[in-house]
Parts: structure tokens; C-alpha cells; sequence
């Protein structure tokens, strides 16, 4: 029953990721690139090396917090990219809705679903703070700082390069998510080919969903493939104005179509129905199971323990019996009352008063009985 329903899920179109991103705010066109002034409710900006922040009234903390921390981001893209992008980056940061759409570019006004937008070509970035404090805040700060580097690098990209570089190196393409869209497009024969997504993004937010997931594997399979190093270099041909079909051939001395069918030779078998029971990413349908056997198990052994227990005891008290028994006998050769009989008379017995040994006792170097027990 939790397979079909896991199989339910992962069949189940679309997704509310899916319904979060379509269509995306990086397909829209930017607005010219003309002097625009400070939006009126800018209060403030604090400034880092390579970053400026604008901040409103309230969302003064957030910025300055965000400051804190951005230069370390950056240089961890540096990292990855090889080479760092130019110029001071733009961040608006408004603390709610309202204030993060009045510090929107003129002509740019973020979709209505968008919680954050970049206009590469302008190298500014638009934050709303309550999303960034939140769990996500982070993933979609590294995104935006994706699309702005490319788009400082060259003017145009794939739409397809531009959506998986940022999900690959924020590290969204590992999202069950992306698993579930692209178990539905290998199993349903519904997966892209990237020459249908590179200047358009499909409408339909299942197959929006399917578009982000196969273009982040696609990158994370390019740079498991072939290493760091042809990635590099097609940035930097392609900012140094080379087409990206050509940069791309001379980085991985392959062609877009030939790499592209070496990805897709190998989806059914790390996305079709035998994945499903092998992947680590569905571990979890395995859960409940360990569980309940690790419950058994601690179960078992706790039986087994008072088991033990109630095994020493007994034989405690037949190691016990037997002793009486011996008692028992060798009194009997003596003619002494049983063990028994002499321990109650041994205790029961009440303290008796000093007295002297009679003669008898004396001749027989005998004793009076004592009274307690040691």
C-alpha cells in the first residue's frame, strides 16, 4: 500500500514546486539598461566589497545581518565558477510584499508568485527578508547570485544553462522533487530535448517542473562526466563572445547533441521503476519498516533479558533447596532438628538473661545458644 502511494506521488502532476515557479521570472525581459533612480522608499545601504545593499526602514536588520555573510557566499561561487564576476552586485532587500515590489526596476515588476528576481544584465537582485530568514532563504539568495553571474559574464545563455548552473550550485537538483518530475517524464517518454529549451520555458507547471529538474541533472551529469575544467572554459569563451554551441564543443570536444544523448541513454536506469526500489534518495520508503523491526528487535531482547533473569532466579532457588536438603540429611544422621525447624528456634528464641554454665555445659565445653543471627 505505500508503494502505490509513493508511485501515486511521484505520477501525480504537478507538483507545488512546480506551482511555485512557473513560469519563471528569468524568462521575462529585463528592462533597458538606463539610469534609473533610488526607489523613495530606500532609507539606507550598507556596502561590502563587491556587494551594495539598499534596505527600507524595516528591513534595515536584515540587510545589515545579510552583509554579514554575502562576501563568503560570493567567494564560494568564485570557487566553483573559476573566475569571479565584475562589478558591485545590487541587493534590495524589502520586508514584505508590498515593499518588495516597490523596489522593483521600472518595467521589471516581479510575477506575483516570485519571492526573489535578479536582472542579470543589471546586477541587482531583489529580496523579500521575511522569505530570506526563512528555511529556503539561503538556496534562493545562491540562485539569484547565479543568474546574475552569467549574466555578467555574457548577455545570453541557454535558458536551459541558466536554470540548471544556479540549481547546480545551490545544490537544488538533489530535491525528491527533481527526482519525482523526472521518474514521471522518463516513465511517460515526456523528457525535453535542450533545443526546445533554450530560448522558451514550457506553460504548464508540470512540465515547468520537469524542464528545472532535467536541466540541474543535466549540469550535475556534465560536471561528473567531464570534471571541472570544460565548464570553466565555456564560461569563458562564451564571455569572451563566442556562441555557446561552439564554446560548448570546444570545452568538452563534443558536441551539445552527442552529450546530450549520453544523458539521456542513462535516465531510465537512474530514474525508471528499478531506481524507485534501489535509491538512496527513497530511502525513506524503507522507514517505517526498520522501525518497526528495530522495535521488534529491542523487544526480543528485553524478552530475553527477563528470560535470563527468570533462569538465574530459579536456579538461585533450587541451589538454595538442594542445600536444605543436605542440611536436612546431615542433621537427621545427627539427630538435630531439621534447618528449618533450628533457624525459626534460632530466631524465635527471646534474649535470655546472663547466666552460668551448669555443670554439665562446663564438662561438655558447651555454650548457651545464641540469640542473633550474624
Amino acid at each position: 500500500m505505500r508503494l502505490l502511494l509513493v508511485l501515486s506521488f511521484l505520477l501525480a502532476a504537478p507538483l507545488a514546486v512546480a506551482q511555485e515557479r512557473a513560469p519563471s521570472a528569468h524568462g521575462m525581459a529585463e528592462p533597458a539598461l538606463v539610469p534609473t533612480a533610488r526607489p523613495p522608499l530606500v532609507t539606507g545601504e550598507v556596502t561590502t566589497k563587491r556587494f551594495r545593499i539598499l534596505f527600507t526602514a524595516r528591513s534595515e536588520g536584515a540587510a545589515r545581518a545579510l552583509a554579514e555573510r554575502i562576501e563568503l557566499v560570493r567567494d564560494a561561487f568564485v570557487r566553483v565558477l573559476g573566475r569571479d564576476w565584475p562589478g558591485i552586485t545590487e541587493i534590495r532587500v524589502g520586508v514584505d510584499r508590498a515593499e518588495y515590489e516597490q523596489l522593483a526596476l521600472p518595467g521589471g515588476a516581479p510575477p506575483k508568485w516570485a519571492v526573489a528576481l535578479a536582472y542579470p544584465a543589471h546586477g541587482i537582485i531583489l529580496l523579500n527578508a521575511r522569505h530570506l530568514s526563512g528555511p529556503e532563504g539561503p538556496v534562493t539568495l545562491r540562485h539569484e547570485l547565479a543568474h546574475v553571474a552569467l549574466g555578467q559574464f555574457a548577455p545570453v545563455w541557454p535558458r536551459w544553462f541558466q536554470e540548471g548552473m544556479a540549481q547546480h550550485l545551490t545544490g537544488e537538483r538533489v530535491a525528491i522533487t527533481h527526482y519525482a518530475a523526472l521518474f514521471r517524464a522518463v516513465t511517460q517518454e515526456r523528457v525535453f530535448h535542450f533545443e526546445d529549451l533554450s530560448e522558451a520555458w514550457p506553460d504548464m507547471p508540470s512540465d515547468v517542473e520537469v524542464a528545472y529538474a532535467q536541466s540541474a541533472d543535466f549540469m550535475a551529469w556534465l560536471a561528473g562526466t567531464h570534471g571541472p575544467g570544460p565548464m570553466n572554459q565555456l564560461l569563458e569563451l562564451v564571455s569572451k563572445g563566442e556562441r555557446f554551441e561552439t564554446a560548448f564543443g570546444k570545452a568538452f570536444r563534443s558536441s551539445l547533441t552527442v552529450e546530450e544523448n549520453a544523458w539521456r541513454g542513462g535516465l531510465s536506469t537512474r530514474f525508471g521503476w528499478l531506481p524507485l526500489t534501489t535509491s538512496m534518495q527513497l530511502a525513506w520508503l524503507v522507514a517505517p519498516v526498520l522501525c518497526v523491526a528495530a522495535y521488534i528487535r529491542r523487544r526480543l531482547q528485553r524478552a530475553a533479558r527477563l528470560e535470563a533473569m527468570a533462569a538465574e532466579d530459579a536456579a538461585a532457588e533450587a541451589a538454595e533447596d538442594a542445600a536444605i536438603r543436605v542440611l536436612a540429611a546431615e542433621a537427621a544422621q545427627r539427630g538435630l532438628p531439621p534447618p528449618e525447624e533450628a533457624a525459626a528456634e534460632w530466631v524465635e528464641l527471646p534474649p535470655e538473661e546472663p547466666r552460668e554454665s551448669s555443670e554439665g555445659e562446663k564438662e561438655h565445653g558447651l555454650r548457651p545458644p545464641k540469640t542473633t543471627l550474624h
